[in-house]
């Protein structure tokens, strides 16, 4: 029914081409059982990372990563075992075939390639279910680097009657693996553990991951940013080094040559940034900052020194 409203033949909107091929990909996926069990367990991130059913968020799955071609024509035909399943229903209207129009040429994309916001709303006009319950779980940097199990206590509600006049509540602990690497939106979705009523599918529970403030290192990526400050002494003379604590709490030297070091300078660490939750054993790099202490003021005597020092 969708797929008809916006079919670009037959709705001559400026968005009616981006909804269908939106209504494409989303047939695509839920007509796949497979497909569908991995997006309703890990979200399009889970399809895009390639979490398999043998997988989960703390271990790596067995599916390949989904890439919709690009060709929602495509989809409906080769389900529906026609070369124009829409034809019959608009070859009387003076309209071109769809498919001679579009082709192959739409560029080949994942979820985010066109669909943003819409194609996951798309899902939920599919599934016919109610809206998933979400719920942000405040995570720090060192338990998204190292990886963790966190708990959370839910509260859903049992409908006795479909009007949902009626209900009883009822807590249940729900168990999350965050894998080591995760970012902040990454999402964890438990399926029908949420509200439930007669004859429906029960609502769904969504944790969406948020990464608390550091006091220390600032994420960016998957790399982690430390700023640092030298003396003016120091920055003008080198020959010194600087501690960088990391956030497995060991100290790296940087050592310092006998070149300046100028505000805002940057090094970098290779392989001390957050681990890639995609790719096992590889990390980000940690980036370090470096300021520059000035003095607030210089007496009369200090200014000509410096004068002295740097005469141009």
């Amino acid at each position: 029914k969708l797929a008809l409203k916006y079919h670009p033949d037959k709705n001559k909107s400026p968005e009616a081409e981006e909804k269908f091929k939106e209504i494409a990909e989303a047939f695509e996926v839920l007509s796949d059982p497979e497909k569908r069990q991995i997006y309703d367990q890990f979200g399009e991130e889970g399809l895009k990372g390639g979490a398999g059913p043998g997988g989960g968020p703390s271990g790596a799955g067995n599916f390949s990563n989904f890439q919709f071609h690009g060709n929602p024509f495509e989809t409906f035909s080769s389900f529906f075992g026609d070369e124009d399943p829409f034809k019959s229903m608009f070859e009387n209207d003076g309209f071109g075939s769809f498919s001679t129009r579009v082709g192959g040429n739409m560029g080949p994309g994942g979820f985010g390639d066109f669909a943003g916001p819409g194609m996951s709303s798309m899902f939920s006009q599919f599934g016919g279910s109610r809206p998933a319950a979400e719920k942000e779980v405040h995570l720090t940097l060192e338990e998204l680097y190292q990886g963790c199990s966190k708990k959370m206590k839910i509260t859903r509600s049992i409908f006795q009657d479909p009007s949902g006049t009626s209900s009883r509540q009822e807590e249940k602990i729900l168990t999350l693996d965050i894998r080591p690497g995760w970012k902040e939106g990454t999402k964890m979705t438990f399926n029908s553990e949420g509200d439930r009523y007669p004859g429906k599918k029960a609502q769904d529970v969504v944790f969406i991951v948020k990464e608390k403030p550091h006091t220390m290192f600032t994420r960016e990526g998957n790399d982690i940013l430390y700023s640092t400050r030298v003396t003016l002494a120091d920055a003008l003379c080198g020959n010194t080094e600087i501690i960088v604590p990391t956030i497995t709490q060991e100290k790296i030297p940087i050592p310092i040559g006998d070149t300046t070091i100028k505000p805002g300078s940057k090094r970098k660490i290779k392989g001390y940034g957050m681990p890639l939750s995609k790719r096992p054993g590889e990390y980000g790099d940690m980036i370090v900052a470096i300021n520059v202490d000035f003095p607030d003021r210089l007496s009369a005597e200090q200014k000509n020194v410096v004068r002295q020092l740097f005469p141009n």
